[in-house]
């Protein structure tokens, strides 16, 4: 079996990132096509793949062009980055990984993140939030052509995988696809997090700093309790505006190493994850250093987290139901009341281990394309 994987762009350092490793640890021999790849602001690991980007990857490789140049011109690349002499093609992917051509015949897997949210829910997308009424009108515009092409790419498609059971309604809304959509949920990799034998006395966000991560929401609620510590890890847009607002008991951090990172994990308290997120791999890396999470009881988080209902002692988290700074502190206050039991969060994050997502990533596409040689031969 030949096969190849396909990723939107290796631009940044994120949990889709770290899905697209694992697919290569699931196929070490298979190379890695997509838009575009920019080596210093990934993850390291991508230096030891052998990756091919589109003609559109030559020119421009930082995240933000990117972005800007996508219509039409990332769009264009993708469609004509054709996938030759291979059986499978195990995409990974919200928006462009699906465009590209393969010959006919090819089995085509997806692990589809979510549907493209420019196509298929624009008014959700930052710049048209934030846009005057042109502005609008033209990223409408632009969703309307884009979700035609995105519905006819992911047509290729015979089998679908994504990350959590909240997002598998949008792809069979979006997609109408073939056959059923099963989920695997993302790796955490535990090797690269360890328990402390004495945390430290601070909350954490770990976080990229854009409007929906809700990371203001976080700073407002701990302006308001000075006596609380917050230590927030990440960059984005918003970095200039949160830090202007945040007060003396909070402390920002970023271009942390691995192991930075993992001794910051291992000495919070809990982590803060206030957004709504299809899945969030944040969560299961804080409980990966034996931490539980403050977290929006919605989205991802309800596959994921065990909520305390009682004994802390088999729970991983504490919800809060609404995305307000009330209902944050409240459920501060209920943690601080509550006694967690490290090695078994721990535990739980183990069952959510890199090895075991690589496994039955091998194993499912190893059955579908047995699958697909089985009915090619009886209609032979």
């Amino acid at each position: 079996m030949k096969i190849a994987i396909v990723h939107d762009d290796i631009v940044r350092r994120g949990g889709a990132e770290q899905v697209v490793l694992a697919f290569h640890a699931a196929f070490p021999d298979a190379p890695i096509y997509t838009l575009s790849y920019d080596a210093g602001a990934t993850y390291p690991e991508f230096s030891a793949c052998h990756i091919k980007t589109s003609w559109f990857g030559r020119y421009l490789k930082d995240e933000d062009k990117v972005k800007k140049f996508f219509f039409p011109f990332g769009v264009l690349a993708m469609k004509q980055l054709h996938l030759k002499g291979y059986d499978v093609v195990l995409q990974s992917t919200t928006h462009c990984a699906k465009y590209i051509k393969t010959d006919p015949g090819t089995l085509i897997i997806t692990y589809c993140h979510t549907p493209f949210r420019l196509a298929w829910s624009p008014d959700s997308y930052g710049p048209v939030i934030g846009g005057n009424i042109l502005k609008k009108a033209c990223y409408r515009l632009v969703a309307g052509l884009l979700r035609e092409i995105d519905m006819r790419a992911a047509a290729k498609t015979k089998w679908f995988l994504t990350n959590a059971r909240v997002v598998v309604p949008r792809i069979r809304e979006a997609y109408k696809p073939q056959n059923d959509i099963s989920v695997i949920n993302p790796p955490v990799k535990c090797r690269n997090f360890h328990v402390s034998e004495s945390p430290g006395n601070y909350y954490l966000v770990v976080s990229r700093f854009e409007p929906y991560k809700k990371v203001d929401l976080v700073i407002q609620a701990f302006n308001e309790m000075p006596d609380k510590e917050l230590v927030i890890v990440g960059k984005g847009t918003m970095e200039k505006q949160l830090k202007k607002m945040a007060g003396k008991n909070i402390r920002f951090l970023s271009g942390l190493s691995a192991r930075q990172l993992a001794e910051v994990f291992a000495g919070c308290k809990a982590l803060v994850f206030p957004q709504l997120e299809d899945y969030g791999i944040t969560p299961l890396e804080a409980n990966a250093a034996g931490r539980p999470v403050i977290a929006y009881g919605k989205g991802g988080v309800t596959d994921t987290m065990i909520p305390a209902s009682g004994d802390a002692s088999k729970a991983t988290a504490v919800f809060f139901p609404e995305q307000t700074v009330n209902a944050l502190k409240n459920a501060l206050e209920v943690f601080e009341e509550l006694t967690f039991e490290p090695q078994f969060i721990r535990a739980h994050a183990e069952s959510f281990d890199e090895k075991n997502f690589i496994e039955k990533i091998r194993r499912f596409v190893m059955e579908k394309y047995r699958l697909e040689i089985a009915g090619k031969q009886q209609y032979a």
